[in-house]
């Protein structure tokens, strides 16, 4: 469940700091006064988008930091599985919110956001308004029944979307190599003639970079030989060389080397430097004996480098990668040989995965029917125990007229809130407050069936009242006793279920305007109560109705 919520410089928000515990917690509080920058915030910390402008006035950054603290096993397995630190059952996610960039962190490792959005999943489910429209939609039926059926097949689903990519992969190498006689012929001939062009470089592993040593070599010859030369002259050549100077500088040296041990010592150095010098005269005699710039050679040399150029600005940066370009003409060159056969292998292999692909959709279809059977008359139920005082449900199936890596089914929710109305689509007659007991008959169903701890309502008592208002307080309380379920809302009925009340203020200090968050005593929420009661005036009359609302909610609580 989430423990705790840490939120710095959004919006209003200089600093608040939220500890939520298990069951229903209830946030209410004067419109305006930032109730939706909470749970917003939340959402943020989970990945959803923010722009720059969020960050508070005067403020570098902003900040959200989230702690869990999970009893089951899922979201801790998607650590384990992105090899995030793992610390007991506790998940802290925390967003830092910058003006060009944000920072993500789980467990205080940096990840991505697509890391923060798949462990997110796992952790809660955020109700906004939004997604009450949302079930308008015929795609988004398909999405809850399957959500419903996971346990039942899950697995098969996962099999699904493998088996339609496979025959999607399938279907278009089949429909590139069906071509026809002209269009094959022609690609046969260019083909022979990339093959051939290749075969008769009779390229080698190593010489294209041999050939270019050997060209820069030649080609700077004239320069290598004026240097050589020069070089020559100067240590060796002439008789102001360094070689004679050094010979002359050793005979001197020689004459006075018997008088002191050390000058026999200077003078040994003396002649090794001659030697060295001597040496170096020969070789380089000997590199300029050898070098010949033979023109017809040089030409040979640039042309076959040119041609290890053109072949790998057509074929491949490397040799290697030419080889295998090669490799692959021969295999396409022997399909073609026996183009009828490979055709139809081709074939054969897109039946077989269209096969494999419409079993499982079938196989599926069958467990969705069922599935949606039992779906619709839980969610009929859900409804009653919302007010619904005759409403049938129904959850249509029909075979689409594509495939798709969801199958072959068509999924839309039918429903009839009127005595002797027919069924009909869920946008061509509900209103907006029944659209939110609808969505929240949904929310209690797979609540019984998903792992997920903590549910997030924000607004769910749009466009209801009354009587109405209170079986939602009911079914809220029923979803709370096990799941970690939090609540903003404006409705008394649903505040006097709280059993943690907190309440969302706007103060004004210094000019400077800031949304505050605390949680209430039972004296406090009871106050709250009679605020959201009375309106503009509090009477004790007000505040005794408080009460015994408060009252009567512990005692639906404890039935």
């Amino acid at each position: 469940m989430l423990v705790s919520l840490h939120v710095k410089n959004l919006a209003i928000i200089d600093e608040v700091e939220v500890d939520f515990r298990n069951h229903l917690n209830i946030l209410t509080g004067e419109t305006g006064a930032g109730k939706s920058i909470i749970i917003g915030s939340i959402n943020i910390a989970l990945g959803g988008k923010v722009s720059g402008d969020i960050i508070r006035s005067g403020a570098e950054y902003g900040l959200v930091e989230l702690v869990f603290d999970m009893e089951n096993d899922i979201a801790l397995d998607k650590l384990k599985e992105f090899e995030l630190p793992v610390e007991g059952s506790q998940i802290i996610l925390s967003r830092k919110i910058m003006k060009n960039r944000t920072l993500c962190k789980v467990n205080g490792e940096t990840v991505t956001m697509g890391i923060l959005r798949d462990l997110a999943g796992t952790l809660l489910d955020i109700h906004g308004q939004h997604e009450n429209q949302s079930l308008l939609h015929k795609q988004k039926h398909l999405q809850i029944l399957d959500r419903f059926g996971k346990n039942t097949s899950g697995e098969d689903l996962e099999k699904l979307s493998k088996a339609f990519k496979e025959y999607k992969q399938a279907k278009q190498e089949y429909e590139s190599k069906n071509i026809s006689s002209e269009e094959r012929a022609r690609q046969l001939s260019f083909m022979e003639y990339e093959y051939q062009e290749i075969k008769q470089a009779q390229l080698k592993i190593g010489e294209d970079e041999e050939l270019a040593a050997r060209y820069k070599r030649f080609s700077n010859a004239q320069q290598i030989v004026e240097t050589i030369q020069m070089v020559y002259q100067t240590i060796g050549g002439g008789n102001s060389s360094v070689s004679d100077e050094l010979g002359r500088a050793s005979r001197q040296m020689s004459k006075v080397a018997d008088y002191d041990e050390r000058l026999e010592n200077f003078m040994e150095q003396l002649q090794s430097v001659e030697e060295q010098i001597g040496d170096l005269n020969y070789q380089l005699q000997d590199y300029l004996d050898d070098l010949e710039f033979d023109e017809a050679k040089f030409i040979e040399i640039e042309n076959r480098l040119n041609l290890y150029h053109s072949l790998k600005a057509k074929y491949g940066d490397t040799v290697e990668a030419i080889f295998d370009y090669y490799k692959e003409l021969e295999e396409k060159l022997e399909q073609f040989k026996e183009y009828d056969l490979y055709l139809d292998n081709l074939k054969n292999r897109l039946d077989k995965k269209e096969q494999a692909y419409k079993k499982l959709a079938e196989k599926i279809s069958k467990v969705r029917k069922k599935n949606g059977e039992i779906l619709a008359e839980q969610i009929k139920q859900a409804l009653l125990d919302l007010n619904f005082l005759d409403v049938s449900f129904e959850v249509q199936i029909t075979e689409c007229d594509k495939y798709t890596e969801h199958g072959m089914d068509e999924v839309q929710f039918m429903i009839s809130t009127n005595p002797g109305e027919a069924l009909r689509p869920l946008d061509k007659i509900v209103s907006g407050g029944e659209l939110s007991r609808i969505m929240l008959a949904l929310k209690s169903v797979l609540a019984q069936q998903d792992e997920i701890e903590t549910l997030i309502f924000d607004e769910i008592d749009a466009g209801i009242s009354g009587r109405t208002a209170q079986k939602v307080s009911e079914k809220l309380a029923v979803i709370a006793k096990k799941h970690q379920v939090i609540c903003i809302t404006h409705l008394p009925q649903i505040a006097a279920m709280a059993d943690q009340h907190f309440v969302i203020e706007k103060t004004v200090e210094e000019e400077k305007t800031s949304t505050h968050i605390r949680e209430l005593n039972e004296k406090g929420s009871i106050d709250e109560l009679a605020r959201i009661l009375g309106g503009a005036e509090i009477t004790d009359t007000v505040r005794e109705s408080a009460h015994e609302m408060k009252k009567l909610a512990e005692q639906m609580k404890i039935a």
